[in-house]
């Protein structure tokens, strides 16, 4: 939640009467969010290479070219891929160097919003959020893109806060834990992880189904951007500066 407060200091570009500039985003999200555009889509690409060695899918601990798959797809092509031909040791090297900035960006991410109460503020749902003509308001609301204006604009609407907790408390953890599953040297440190999972081969269809699950999030949070405004939403993930109507004689920050 935002509170007003008031400055003779005028915020970034003040000048423009059409609204307020108000502080939308802390230095930690924003560097978590960039942090995460470049490591999800090093993973992902690299990740599309590495499944073009054996483009099937199956569920268990084992699966070869003659077990049945419960998948079976054309390779990817090259421009969707890392390193954008087939070369499977160039595909891992670039997937196990994006691994530990996703991994450890998440924990620190995590741990740091903890700290300074982002989760508890705006993330968790509020008394009645969840109510059904709640949520059916605000599915007719982005149905018709009508999207909220002033303070409103500030705070998670309680789709976002399904989304993004979905995404940070599950698709991205299982993500890594799958990941882990994957890696013969982790399967001798935490060899739970096998029996977790029901075999590494359907660790790794999870994997794949996450790994599209988190593409899917970012094909929707690109269109909400573009459908918002997408310079106001792109400024305030760059510089932390939002622009809501109204006349510009205070600043709005997140406490």
């Amino acid at each position: 939640m935002a509170t007003i407060v008031q400055s003779d200091a005028p915020a970034p570009s003040e000048a423009d009467p059409s609204g307020t500039l108000v502080k939308r985003h802390r230095l930690s999200t924003r560097l978590w969010h960039w942090i995460n555009v470049f490591a999800l889509a090093t993973l992902f690409m690299s990740g599309l290479g590495i499944f073009n060695a054996h483009p099937r899918l199956y569920w268990g601990h084992y699966g070869a070219n003659f077990d049945h798959a419960w998948l079976v797809l054309e390779r990817f092509p090259g421009w969707l891929t890392l390193p954008g031909h087939y070369n499977l040791a160039m595909s891992r090297h670039w997937h196990f160097f994006a691994a530990p900035f996703f991994a450890f960006g998440l924990l620190v991410y995590m741990i740091w919003s903890l700290i300074n109460g982002h989760f508890r503020r705006d993330l968790a749902f509020r008394k009645g959020e969840l109510a059904p003509g709640h949520i059916a308001q605000d599915i007719a609301d982005h149905a018709r893109l009508r999207f909220p204006t002033g303070a409103e604009a500030l705070r998670y609407n309680v789709l976002q806060k399904g989304a993004y907790n979905k995404t940070l408390f599950l698709l991205l953890p299982v993500l890594i834990l799958t990941g882990m599953t994957m890696s013969p040297g982790m399967n001798a440190a935490f060899p739970w992880l096998v029996e977790i999972f029901g075999g590494r081969q359907s660790a790794r269809s999870i994997h794949f189904i996450a790994a599209w699950a988190v593409v899917a999030f970012f094909i929707v949070h690109i269109a909400m951007v573009l459908l918002a405004g997408p310079f106001n939403e792109l400024r305030s993930m760059l510089s932390g500066w939002y622009r809501v109507p109204g006349k510009p004689t205070a600043r709005e920050e997140r406490p």
